[in-house]
């Protein structure tokens, strides 16, 4: 690779389970001899390892720890659920701390059957229990809204507005929003609440990858960067105008390219990136 687009890498981040079949430490190898500048660490990557030592090796690799994926799922039909949630979320800022991410990615969950309008409640609740935990830590949490094809059990946060209505309501510089593409493209309302959520402060983080058509799976089927139907570069357009200038993140769930070579993948991630994003 060419050292001009090595630094037009810089702001690239891969998400670990983009490239689920390797390990972290075979990820941030290959991330960082691609001149790949973050790395999103999901947490079933941290299994059975000191996650302090882990975030040491990646910033050696010269990584920057974009964000510990995920926190979030509050809603529960029992009290003890939602407090089990909580608990679990208390552990994911320890475990951001120790690995030294400044922001964990929140999917927000959902209740199937329970009406939304609790589920979301319960997630207002549920972020309002562990913010002062997170502010302790120095970890920001994120909100992010997820496709409505998600909220059954996914998420009841189906829009930016409602991701923009919570984060305002609960009004603290410990809480923003993740703004992925795959599940909000299609929003007739999304350049304004992008506008909205940066003008609030709100805008932490920014997801990419394409929406396939047709799509054989409504979760492990997500697109490199142009071969599918969003237009990437216009809302990366509007969230920089947004004044984001943080990194851009690459999650994709694949089937399809969990069973490629992933160096072979990961030259694609880096191809498509420079291209279509």
């Amino acid at each position: 690779m060419k050292p001009e687009q090595l630094m037009d890498l810089s702001r690239l981040c891969v998400h670990t389970i983009t490239t689920k079949p390797w390990t972290i430490e075979q990820a941030a190898k290959n991330f960082s001899e691609a001149g790949i500048g973050g790395i999103t660490v999901w947490r079933d990557a941290l299994n059975g390892r000191d996650i302090k030592q882990t975030g040491q090796m990646l910033r050696d690799y010269n990584l920057d720890i974009v964000s510990l994926c995920r926190g979030g799922f509050f809603p529960h039909n029992s009290v003890a659920g939602r407090q089990e949630a909580i608990d679990d979320n208390r552990k994911a800022i320890d475990e951001a701390e120790a690995l030294g991410a400044p922001l964990i990615v929140l999917v927000c969950g959902a209740v199937p059957g329970q009406p939304l309008t609790e589920s979301r409640k319960q997630i207002r609740d549920g972020i309002a229990a562990v913010l002062p935990y997170a502010e302790a830590a120095g970890v920001k949490l994120a909100i992010e809204p997820l496709h409505p094809m998600y909220a059954d059990s996914r998420s009841a946060i189906n829009t930016l507005a409602q991701a923009n209505d919570m984060a305002e309501e609960l009004n603290s510089p410990w809480l923003g929003i993740a703004v992925d593409v795959y599940h909000l493209w299609w929003d007739p309302n999304l350049e304004q609440e992008i506008k909205r959520c940066g003008q609030k402060g709100n805008l932490s983080a920014f997801h990419i990858c394409d929406w396939k058509s047709p799509s054989l799976d409504m979760l492990n089927d997500r697109g490199l960067m142009g071969e599918g139907c969003i237009n990437i570069k216009e809302i990366r357009g509007w969230v920089e105008e947004s004044g984001f200038n943080g990194f851009i993140e690459v999650e994709i769930f694949s089937n399809l390219y969990w069973n490629e070579d992933q160096s072979v993948f990961l030259k694609k991630i880096t191809e498509a990136y420079l291209k279509n994003s």
